[in-house]
């Protein structure tokens, strides 16, 4: 896009900081999906390990 196109500054400068705007969110949108699934995956490991021993934890001692 170039201001020669008939275009104010005022006009390119609102555009490109809503453009800068919408990047900022979809960024923040981006790093939030990120997070999740880096949780789900280290969720999904810790099911895989619990399977490979099922009766880890399963059972307790006690003594009174």
């Amino acid at each position: 896009m170039e201001i020669a196109d008939g275009m104010s500054i005022e006009r390119y400068a609102m555009l490109n900081s809503n453009n800068a705007t919408l990047q900022g969110v979809g960024i923040a949108m981006l790093k939030n999906v990120m997070d999740a699934e880096k949780q789900m995956g280290a969720e999904l490991a810790q099911m895989m390990e619990q399977s490979v021993n099922p009766s880890l934890g399963s059972n307790i001692d006690l003594r009174v």
